[in-house]
């Protein structure tokens, strides 16, 4: 694998993200009812009258390059500060979508309102925290590209632009639909007025990012065939489901010393003293969840909510309500995390300290490339894997979130400016990993839900669920996304690696 930003994904994501794309087009003409009552239904409630408008023509989110990707060299006394001002680009986006979502009636009035009041503002906050990011580097001699002042400019994206539909393998467009559920489900509006994108906080989903499993051709490809020279135990470590609900909306990885930095909510397993202001130190001192008390590592991950008009503990908090982040929070009923090795090679152990983070949580605006979402049902696993829909599963079957990280190793970093170049996937047809990258155990996760089926109704999804996200993702199911950081004690790590390149089972 070279070291650049655009990962290369495993066949199963490449499969289901084809899949899952395809399955979108399958109901035709789609109304974005959302914004608008369709002509062809009756209005009632607040639309008065019959109103047909051009949904693709309505603004559904905001769209800005991600500067952070685009940062393959920082020197590492400047990156503090340039995660900070990161941090405030997040920040800068989060404010200029909620006053997009806030101001809809002067939309309305105003063909010029996004532009002039949105979007504009927004490219010149952008444009000075880009130039203090160069300011950080150049002070300590690094080097800046200057194509990178290029990237404070945002658009705004409609809803057939949204990963749900306009940016489809196939080429295919989509127009979402989806109400606002609020209380149960009621669509409320004004006639002609623009209105929210779905959800019960008005951001999210909407009916067109779930699909009915059973209707799902199979789509799962097989695996790389196992050389004699590979490596195939496994490594089992049993951290639990975060029962004690310990939580907060930081992301150590991406935004250390940031409050709020992550804008949503993790559920975090294994090292329990992980947030915004931890170091190396702090893990090793965290104590943790997992039965190996050698196991300090921290796994963490967005939760899942229900939007069934309930709220939990932060409807009022920055990164929950206040951010779009609504409904009840789910606690998987099971958590299965383990490692595993490499078809054609031996692994090395991991490094101390490395960080991981796999799928993107930005992929409504930045595009699937580095998308790693998978979703699908218990007894259903072997053979459909989703990535750009949340599953509806039968009567008795649960939800499953699975994560496969990034299993080969530059040799050197524990991280890397942008989080992504010091490690990478293996060749999905060979299972070889590239330009003198190692192999190292993969790390694999699987959540299991207790979900009561969403149901779809005249365009409308009620009592869905979604993924915490940024709230001008739209709680999109590719967004889904995983961290991880090893911390380990008593030559733990030598001993994953010695168990799975020796074949063997251990826990």
């Amino acid at each position: 694998m070279g070291r650049n930003t655009r990962k290369r994904r495993t066949p199963l994501a490449t499969k289901a993200i084809a899949a899952s794309a395809a399955l979108a087009l399958g109901g035709g003409g789609l109304i974005w009812a959302n914004f608008y009552a369709s002509a062809h239904e009756p209005n009632n409630q607040t639309w008065g009258g019959n109103s047909t408008k051009a949904a693709t023509a309505q603004v559904a989110t905001i769209s800005c390059p991600d500067v952070g990707q685009k940062l393959t060299n920082v020197p590492w006394r400047a990156r503090q500060g340039v995660a900070t001002e990161l941090a405030n680009l997040d920040k800068q986006i989060t404010e200029a979508y909620n006053r997009l979502a806030s101001t809809r009636q002067s939309q309305t009035n105003d063909p010029s309102f996004v532009q002039n009041a949105i979007v504009g503002p927004l490219k010149d906050k952008r444009a000075a925290t880009i130039d203090r990011i160069r300011m950080d580097i150049q002070r300590v001699g690094g080097s800046f590209n200057s194509a990178l002042n290029q990237l404070a400019a945002c658009t705004t994206q409609s809803a057939n632009q949204t990963t749900a539909g306009g940016q489809q393998q196939n080429g295919g467009q989509q127009q979402n639909t989806g109400g606002q559920q609020q209380n149960g489900g009621q669509q409320q509006g004004n006639a002609g007025q623009q209105q929210n994108i779905g959800g019960q906080a008005g951001n999210g989903p909407v009916a067109a990012d779930f699909v009915d499993i059973t209707k799902v051709a199979p789509n799962v490809q097989g695996k790389p065939r196992q050389t004699g020279n590979g490596s195939n135990g496994v490594f089992i470590t049993r951290c639990g489901v975060n029962a004690n609900k310990n939580h907060n909306t930081d992301n150590v990885i991406v935004a250390p010393g940031v409050t709020n930095g992550a804008h949503h909510l993790h559920d975090y397993v294994g090292n329990q003293k992980v947030n915004a202001f931890a170091s190396n130190q702090t893990f090793l001192q965290g104590g943790t969840s997992c039965q190996n008390s050698n196991d300090l590592s921290s796994y963490y991950w967005p939760v899942v909510r229900v939007q069934d008009g309930s709220q939990d503990f932060d409807q009022n908090a920055d990164g929950g309500g206040k951010e779009g982040n609504v409904g009840k929070i789910l606690t998987p009923v099971k958590a299965q995390i383990k490692y595993v090795g490499s078809p054609v090679s031996k692994v090395v152990a991991m490094p101390q300290f490395l960080r991981i983070i796999t799928g993107d949580a930005k992929t409504t605006t930045n595009g699937l490339a580095n998308a790693n979402a998978h979703w699908s049902c218990t007894g259903f696993e072997n053979k459909v894997q989703l990535t750009t829909q949340y599953p509806i599963c039968p009567q008795g079957s649960q939800v499953v979130r699975t994560f496969a990280f990034q299993s080969c190793w530059d040799g050197q970093n524990i991280d890397s400016a942008n989080h992504r170049t010091h490690v990478a996937f293996p060749d999905p047809a060979s299972g070889v990993c590239g330009n003198g990258f190692k192999a190292i155990p993969q790390l694999t996760m699987r959540l299991v839900y207790n979900i009561t089926p969403p149901t779809l109704q005249n365009g409308q999804v009620k009592n869905a669920f979604a993924v915490d996200g940024f709230p001008e993702q739209l709680h999109k199911p590719a967004t889904d996304h995983d961290d991880f950081i090893s911390v380990t004690t008593g030559g733990l790590a030598n001993k994953i690696a010695n168990c799975i390149n020796n074949g063997q089972r251990c826990a």
